[in-house]
């Protein structure tokens, strides 16, 4: 589990830092890409999709000072 919550701060972090230009709309389909886990282990979306939807959920001020 806290494998899949580092991936998702670390999906919604690069999303992020891609900018508005990249930005994908509701209903686009992300595209794959593959990142390490805490345990070193990589991750891929594709693998997490084919278990079941997946959700990314942002908190906007979570690494701020606000």
């Amino acid at each position: 589990m806290r494998t899949v919550i580092a991936l998702v701060v670390t999906v919604v972090l690069g999303l992020t830092l891609a900018g508005a230009a990249h930005a994908l709309q509701v209903g686009d389909k992300a595209p794959d890409f593959a990142l390490n886990g805490p345990d070193g282990k990589t991750v891929k979306l594709t693998d997490l999709t084919a278990k079941g939807p997946v959700v990314l959920y942002t908190f906007v001020a979570a690494f701020t000072s606000t």
